[in-house]
Parts: structure tokens; sequence; C-alpha cells
């Protein structure tokens, strides 16, 4: 019973990946005499909800910088004015607030890397898809605008960004914003500190806008729009509200961007062209298609109808990966491509692990039921070691905590996240597909 609950799970979960990985658009085209057909089957995006949680993907697969072209942009900040102890929160503000202007370009998953070596400092951009190459750089390089702005006279309590004029008070005012925590309940708040000139600023603003709301801008952005519960004349403020932990260190990087003013200049760029990413692709897919191929027929040949039941997890493999691709959704790159490509060669050892254990145990007079188990309990060690040795190795390679001593590109973590992913979803269907398979057929014969 529960091998056959276990069956369906496999066969429902094989239908729902088939569709996700199908394209998104299908061309149907028949035609017979006076007969035909030329239509496009198109596949919706999904968009589902749960109470609070929404998940929205288009089901398409996310192209890096080099399977889809774009610009590669290194800028060089100007810490000249900005104190020592400053300079890393200062360059952290600015990739947020650049990974904020980005976004307007509808970018999907552009990379954002800071780069330190001594003194100098640098933010690297890579943009995928992007047309217009000079409005994005003319757009990066702008310093951040910070500035404090209060409600016109006029405005209703159902006030719009439209309704805030500008005060005078700007990121120039400002000295630091830093996480803080109330003293009386422990909640995260956001203190701001002004200079001199900024405070007295600040105490007139406040002073004329009790009970009312003073807003925050970011190139044109509200940030956030704290209400005033008293005139402040110390030159420094708290906002407080329902923060979190992140919520609130968030709100600090964004008020430090304008804060902390950082030129940047373009000192390289590199624009890349979607045919290279298309013809690497091809090529890339020929290449696996055809390594898939030559796989599928040597399990065949050599393990007859085990091979065939392998094969079918194989194939099982590569539709829920890709599915997983669609859905986290992963940024393909080509370095990605190899990666997976490897991984499909993994997939296999692990069928081919427990089949020559299975040969074993047949040879010593076991039932072939009775080997099946047997020779899936004996590979496990041999399985397992294999791939926490790889994945020990994708860790390494991936940095997570961006260890500075570690490797940080782009390209060699799109290898070892694919990679890693194979590794995890080939145990999933070397162990629970290929057995499930086997125990349900247990008639296959092997080869002695």
């Amino acid at each position: 019973m529960k091998n056959r609950r276990l069956l369906w799970f496999i066969i429902i979960l094989t239908l729902v990946s088939l569709y996700v990985s199908l394209p998104g658009v299908i061309p149907v085209k028949f035609s017979f005499r006076n007969f035909s057909i030329d239509q496009e089957i198109k596949r919706p995006a999904l968009n589902w909800k749960a109470g609070s949680f929404s998940l929205k993907r288009d089901l398409e697969i996310k192209k890096g910088i080099d399977l889809a072209g774009g610009a590669h942009l290194v800028f060089q900040a100007d810490m000249a004015e900005v104190k020592k102890e400053d300079q890393k929160a200062a360059i952290e503000a600015s990739r947020d607030n650049i990974e904020k202007r980005v976004n307007l370009f509808g970018v999907t998953e552009p990379v954002i890397q800071t780069s330190r070596a001594g003194d100098d400092y640098r933010l690297i951009v890579e943009l995928a898809g992007v047309e217009d190459i000079n409005t994005a750089v003319d757009l990066i390089g702008q310093t951040a605008q910070l500035d404090f702005r209060e409600l016109e006279e006029e405005a209703t309590a159902a006030a719009t960004i439209f309704d805030f004029k500008q005060t005078g008070l700007t990121g120039k005012d400002l000295t630091k914003a830093e996480v803080k925590f109330d003293p009386n309940t422990g909640q995260p708040t956001v203190g701001l500190i002004f200079s001199s000139e900024g405070g007295t600023k600040f105490s007139e603003i406040t002073g004329r806008n009790i009970s009312k709301q003073v807003a925050i801008f970011l190139d044109e952005f509200p940030v956030t729009a704290p209400t005033v519960q008293e005139r402040i004349t110390t030159g420094e403020a708290i906002i407080s509200g329902e923060f979190t932990i992140e919520e609130a260190k968030q709100l600090v990087i964004q008020l430090n961007a304008g804060a902390l003013p950082v030129p940047i200049t373009l000192i390289e760029q590199r624009n890349i062209g979607a045919t290279l990413g298309a013809d690497s692709v091809q090529k890339s897919v020929n290449a696996g298609l055809i390594g898939l191929l030559m796989v599928i027929v040597f399990m065949i040949s050599y393990y007859g109808k085990l091979g065939v039941l392998a094969s079918l997890a194989l194939i099982v493999y590569g539709l829920v990966t890709l599915t997983i691709y669609k859905l986290i959704p992963i940024t393909l790159t080509l370095p990605g491509v190899a990666g997976f490509i490897l991984s499909v060669g993994m997939a296999v050892d692990a069928n081919i692990l427990i089949f020559e254990r299975m040969k074993e145990e047949i040879r010593d007079g076991k039932p072939r039921a009775m080997a099946v188990e047997l020779g899936f309990g004996r590979a496990w060690d041999s399985i397992r070691d294999a791939n926490v040795a790889t994945l020990i190795t994708c860790f390494i390679l991936f940095n997570p905590f961006n260890w500075s001593f570690l490797n940080s590109s782009g390209m060699v973590r799109g290898f070892a996240l694919t990679l890693g992913l194979g590794v995890i979803l080939s145990l999933f269907t070397g162990i629970a597909v290929t057995r499930t398979l086997l125990r349900t057929f247990t008639k296959a014969e092997v080869k002695r």
C-alpha cells in the first residue's frame, strides 16, 4: 500500500513537472487538403495565493547575462568624503540603492557585488537582457538623493507622495542612521543623527508638524513617513514602529544610501550580445541531449529492463529539476548549464551502484525481491559518501556567507548551485523513484 501511494505521488509529480517544463507557447500547425490548424497553446502563468502567502511566476527560464546578453559594468567608488569607519556601510548602502534603481528596468536577477582591494572600493553590476545600456549607466552612476518632506497645507488625511513638499533638509544634513532598540519594549527602532545645521533644520520642521507626517524620500521614492510626536531639538531622532530587526536594518541601509554620499565612476563596460548566448545554449542543449541519449542507450543495452526503469527515473529527474529552476526561479548561466549536465551523469551513478549490488545478491542465490532491497541497502553508503563530498564542494564554490577567502564569482556560484541542486534531486530519483519502480515491477530481470 505504501509503495502504491509513493508510485501515485511520483506519477502526479511527473505530470505536474511536465506541465511546468513545457514552453510557455506551443505552436500547433497542421494542414490536410482543405483542413488546416494554425494555433498557439499558451500555458498560463502561476499565480497562487493562500492567505497572506502569494506565489507569482511566469514559468520561464531566467537567463544570465552570458545567455540573454546585456552589460557588465564596473564602477569605482570615491570614498574621499566618507570616514574610514563608515566606508563599509557606505558601499553596502550604495549597492542596495543601485539594486533598487536597476529594478526600474525590470531586469531579472541582476548581479550586484562589491569588491575591495585595500582602500579601493568597486561595484560590479551585471544587467541581463538590458537593451538601453546608456540610460542604465547614467541612472546607476547618480549619487543617492535623500531629502525630508512635509505635507502641503491643503493635504487631506489620505495623502499621496504628491502631497509632500521639500523642506530643505537633505541627506547632506544627516550624519548617520543606525539600528537601535527601545529600552522599554526592546523593539528595534531606527536612530537618526543630524549635523549641527541639520539638527536646527529638523527642529524647525518637527516644531511645525506635530501630529503630522514627515516623509523621507530617496531618489524621489518615499522610504518612510513617520508621524511627529513632539518637537525634536537635540539633533537626534528615533523612528519607531513595529519593525522586525531585518526591516530596521533595511531602512538604515536605505537612509545611509543618501546620508553617506558616494560618487561612483564607470571604469569598465563590456556589452555581451544575446546571439553569442543563444549559440552557446543551443550547443549546450545539443551536448546534453546527446549525452542523455548515450546514457539511456548504455543503461538499456547493459541492464535490460532495469535500464529502462533507470532511464524513466532519469527522465523524471530532468523534469523535476527544470521545474525547480522555474519555480525558485534560478538564473541560468552557461556554467549553470554545465553543472546540470554534470549532475545528469551523477544521477546515473547511483543506479549503476544499486544494480551491481543487486547482481551480486542474485549470484549469491537471493530471491529477486530480496536482492532489490539488499542492493539498495548496501549501495547506500557509497552513494551517500560520494554525494556528500560533492555537496561540500558545491558549498565551498557557492560561498553562501560571502567569505573573503573563497570564490565570489557569480558564474562559479551558478555552476555550484545547479550541481548541488542536481545532486540532491538525484538522491530522490535514484533512491525513491528507482526503488519504487523496481518494487512495482519485481519481475524485472537482472543479467548475471
